[in-house]
């Protein structure tokens, strides 16, 4: 059915057999339509349809002769094909596009029509053979390929964005070069591990479990006493799981350097609940560091505490509580889990 379409077809059998064409075109998997020439209504009519066509439809034969194949058109299907179907047909040309058509049970699908004249022994046009395949899935695959490459150009700006941010807020809070660069780069290392866990899940999301662990892993005593993680399931859209991302991230690199796991026996517990709420569900995270160094406020802000207290509360809609227990740093984060465009 793809190329250009031929322009008319000859009602004659040169010599083959009448009956032998008839099962032809009743073993094709193509549904075959043949109507009457007179194209007003309620013309034109199907004289003839191949069981491909009642098993595309739904519809016995019995129920389709004699009708007109609008009565497959619905509310969803686009006016725009059947007027250019209509002014080829009305010029004796042939027609090759696309529609949304009703089966039986009230289902749609999408079908590929292609429709040419039968010219009969004097040049007239004396019938109408219109070709037909279901295109559903393809039309469905073409639709999310073009969804996908609109999420691409959303995300890659976001993710320049945040990068940009990211630079900036680092260059303020580091005193020299090497301390820039190397906290510069395991930000965007950071990023990159959020990116990947959302590049293979199919719905671009990520568990929040294994966000954490992501981060955490390489401090994990494979015991389950240095790190302990307990929650629910739940998974976080992208637009959650990039700035919890790097939330983890500046936790785990600050509890790295300054709290529980810079020293041996220091511990890092992370436990969440989900509730329901009538504005939807609500995520409850608490980082909590246990038998680290003494817990000191700190003298300036830097970009972990930016971060926390501004990016979640941003992006996130998320509420931020910090406290600094003698045993070690607490973060509460209560945000809803619902990704906001």
């Amino acid at each position: 059915m793809h190329g250009a379409p031929h322009p008319a077809i000859v009602a004659t059998t040169s010599g083959i057999d009448a009956a032998f064409l008839r099962a032809a075109v009743e073993a094709t998997g193509e549904a075959i339509l043949v109507t009457s020439v007179d194209l007003t209504e309620p013309g034109p009519l199907i004289e003839y349809a191949n069981p491909a066509f009642t098993r595309m439809t739904g519809y016995a034969t019995h129920e389709v002769l004699g009708r007109s194949p609008r009565f497959l058109q619905g509310p969803l299907t686009d006016r725009r094909a059947l007027d250019a179907m209509r002014t080829a047909l009305r010029a004796g040309e042939p027609y090759q596009g696309e529609a949304l058509n009703y089966r039986k049970d009230g289902t749609t699908y999408a079908v590929e029509w292609l429709i040419t004249p039968v010219l009969d022994g004097d040049g007239s046009i004396s019938h109408w053979v219109s070709a037909q395949r279901e295109v559903t899935e393809r039309r469905a695959a073409l639709e999310q390929q073009q969804f996908l490459v609109r999420e691409l150009h959303h995300r890659v700006k976001n993710t320049l964005a945040t990068v940009q941010a990211i630079m900036s807020s680092t260059a303020r809070s580091s005193v020299t070069m090497p301390e820039f660069q190397q906290a510069f780069g395991g930000r965007i290392a950071s990023l990159a591990k959020t990116h990947t866990l959302l590049t293979e899940d199919r719905f671009q999301s990520v568990a929040f479990r294994d966000l954490l662990r992501a981060e955490l892993e390489p401090y994990d005593d494979g015991g389950a006493t240095r790190i302990r993680l307990e929650g629910p399931d739940v998974v976080l859209p992208s637009g959650l799981a990039v700035p919890v991302g790097m939330a983890v991230h500046e936790l785990t690199t600050n509890a790295a350097k300054h709290g529980a796991l810079a020293e041996f026996g220091g511990r890092v517990e992370i436990t969440w609940t989900v509730s329901g709420t009538k504005a939807g569900r609500r995520l409850t995270w608490v980082w909590n560091e246990h038998d680290g160094p003494p817990v000191a406020l700190p003298t300036r802000e830097g970009f972990g505490s930016r971060l926390l207290k501004r990016v979640l509360a941003t992006q996130v809609h998320a509420d931020v509580v910090v406290d600094y227990d003698p045993d070690g740093l607490r973060i509460t984060v209560e945000m809803p889990l619902v990704e906001e465009n």
